[in-house]
């Protein structure tokens, strides 16, 4: 096995600077960096992938077998799902990221299906259970018990379909910061569920209920008059604006390239509209680039800035399923999934 040193403190938080925005990919130095324990201290040679549980064959791979399987690249948009924390009223627990917690790479790896085929998967699996080289004890709040490993869980159809075991990120290995040396991509879903560190997969053949399922990374679910606990799971539509900042001065009658970036999780991004007037009326936004399934879109606005302000400039976007971005915020998501439009007051001269 590697060998890990995993009770330190963990990487420090780092938002990617939204306000750069600049282009489809985020280059590896501005990506966002969330961790909940210390990165640990991988030897490559000793590393390796053990896929276990409910499959015919138990597997342990090393890094150079992960690397000689057939291999694709898939350029996904993951978003912290705690992404935008600040903005909530009454403040809420957890890290208070503004704009920063999302950003955009490629990355090449096996893909998960032919490793869960080559295992033989046994047919009332229902999860696979990720689990990181990461560990320690929780300690905000403090938590009773032993230590405990990073692990989320995927259901089989989503693990099977586009799930990604990731070793290059941006044509380069993957960083420690960022994972090193496998870490698990799966996109369209909120940044929680690509377990960084990637040590093991355990095949199971019920719900996996670990601490970061259900206590941690989970919201109230409303079904049928019924309220559950439910895990984060898929990315919601989201537009977010990535210039003006908020609290720029612009000059009144100027002309002014507003630009941004929205996503839409597993579905796509269909149009994303923009208002000056905090949202009393609004405009259709210019979708830019080449739209790429699990990818940002980015998007622009001509706008005139008014004789007189404040401004409180706002965009929302529609996917392809016809979800629109919501102006309110649902209180059942608690301080995850934080996808209302948040507007940007820009100060007008």
């Amino acid at each position: 096995m590697a060998r890990a040193q995993n009770l330190g403190e963990p990487e420090p938080t780092r938002e990617s600077p939204f306000s750069a925005l600049d282009g489809p990919i985020t280059p590896n130095d501005r990506y966002f960096v969330r961790s909940h324990f210390a990165a640990p201290e991988l030897d490559l040679c000793e590393w390796r992938l053990s896929v276990e549980g409910s499959v015919e064959k138990p597997l342990s791979l090393s890094y150079d077998e992960l690397q000689a399987m057939p291999s694709k690249s898939v350029t996904v948009t993951t978003e912290c799902a705690g992404n935008g924390r600040r903005y909530l009223s009454p403040t809420m627990c957890g890290i208070q990221w503004e704009q920063g917690g999302v950003s955009t790479a490629n990355w090449e790896g096996a893909p998960l299906s032919a490793i869960l085929e080559r295992a033989g998967v046994h047919s009332n699996a229902v999860e696979v259970v990720f689990e990181g080289a990461d560990g320690g004890e929780i300690k905000n709040p403090p938590r009773p018990g032993a230590p405990i490993k990073f692990a989320r869980s995927v259901p089989i159809d989503k693990c099977r379909s586009d799930v990604l075991l990731a070793y290059r990120m941006n044509g380069e290995p993957i960083a420690p910061t960022h994972g090193f040396p496998v870490r698990a991509i799966v996109p369209g879903w909120f940044g929680v569920a690509s377990v960084k560190w990637l040590s093991r997969l355990l095949v199971v053949d019920k719900p996996y209920t670990g601490f970061f399922q259900t206590i941690e990374y989970a919201y109230w679910q409303r079904e049928g008059g019924l309220v559950r606990r439910a895990p984060v799971a898929g990315m919601l539509v989201k537009a977010q604006i990535a210039r003006p900042t908020a609290g720029e001065v612009i000059a009144s009658g100027s002309s002014y390239r507003v630009v941004g970036a929205a996503w839409a999780g597993e579905s796509s991004v269909a149009k994303v509209e923009f208002s000056d007037d905090g949202g009393e009326n609004w405009s259709e936004a210019r979708l830019t680039g080449n739209p790429e399934r699990f990818a940002w879109q980015l998007w622009e606005h001509d706008w005139v800035a008014p004789a007189t302000g404040p401004c409180f400039l706002m965009a929302r976007a529609t996917d392809a399923d016809g979800n629109v971005q919501p102006v309110t915020r649902d209180l059942d998501r608690e301080n995850y999934m934080i996808n209302h439009v948040i507007p940007v007051t820009v100060e007008i001269v």
